[in-house]
């Protein structure tokens, strides 16, 4: 069996003096990460490329449900996007979205629907909205942001690490629960198997390209909300091409500081992010850690 490859970049300098991300740095660790998965002496650049169709249009799926507590901030989201775009040759075939233009703004984004430059908005944005037919798929039963079903062609999952009262763990695969009218209707049984039959979804799984983990400041308790206390500045990317194996990395990331904070582990808790395991039974990658190589460095 050919090992899923997983990147983990770590920077000391990461977060300035004011626990923001350094837009630079960022940049530097997302690139240094993407050549970690495409191997030498291909670039970054050339991965990109590699895994999108010319003239395509790219969607950036971040999170902003806690605003500048705990979001994918513009300080990382637009650094990447602008990057992104001069990669594409058009920064306007990349589109920086989440629900809603209320949580981008209070984020700290600057909204834009020009397709000269840059775009940002939600799916509540005038003219956007969701498909007025559901996507019926396994148990899933749900409204698509038309953004993810209609304005892009490819699609790269931007999430924050945190523990989730639920869940257990929230990262890559749950964050397309921003992507549907119907999140709440999906959170029983530890949302299993409700977030992997998600991304098991066409409009999802067709699209997806790459996972991106923001792993700056990671909520490894009392998640998802923000709580200062149970949160570490761990200034790390974790990057993959496997969904599932970028998601199994974070969890490992999230144990290991629950087990340095003298915490018990998910398991014992009885909220271990068993829909992992579920989404590789659906084939959509590798939930055990002998079946992913991590390749780790820092810049």
């Amino acid at each position: 069996m050919i090992k899923s490859k997983v990147a983990i970049v770590y920077a000391k300098n990461a977060l300035n003096a004011e626990n923001l991300p350094d837009p630079r740095v960022v940049l530097r660790m997302i690139r240094k990460g993407l050549e970690l998965l495409a191997g030498s002496p291909a670039t970054a650049e050339d991965y990109i490329l590699s895994l999108l169709a010319p003239g395509s249009n790219l969607g950036l799926k971040i999170n902003t449900i806690a605003r500048r507590a705990l979001s994918t901030l513009p300080e990382t989201a637009v650094a990447i996007g602008l990057w992104l775009g001069k990669t594409l040759g058009q920064e306007g075939r990349v589109i920086i979205w989440d629900r809603t233009n209320e949580e981008l703004k209070e984020t700290g984004y600057k909204l834009s629907t020009s397709p000269d430059s840059l775009r940002i908005f939600g799916t509540d944005n005038r003219g956007v909205g969701y498909q007025r037919e559901p996507v019926i798929h396994r148990n899933i039963g749900s409204l698509f942001s038309r953004i993810q079903a209609e304005l892009v062609n490819y699609s790269i999952s931007l999430a924050i690490l945190k523990d989730h009262g639920l869940a257990g763990v929230t990262a890559g695969l749950k964050n397309y629960f921003g992507a549907i009218h119907n999140p709440n209707k999906y959170h029983d049984s530890h949302c299993d198997p409700f977030v992997a039959e998600l991304f098991d979804c066409p409009l999802i799984k067709e699209k997806h390209r790459l996972t991106i983990i923001d792993a700056l400041k990671v909520q490894y308790h009392r998640g998802p909300s923000y709580h200062p206390q149970w949160a570490e500045k761990a200034q790390k990317f974790i990057l993959s091409q496997d969904p599932v194996a970028a998601d199994v990395i974070g969890w490992k990331l999230i144990e290991e500081l629950r087990t340095r904070k003298g915490l018990p582990s998910l398991k014992e808790e009885g909220r271990e992010p068993s829909y992992l395991f579920t989404a590789e039974k659906l084939g959509l990658g590798q939930a055990k850690l002998e079946n992913i190589e991590v390749l780790e460095e820092e810049v």
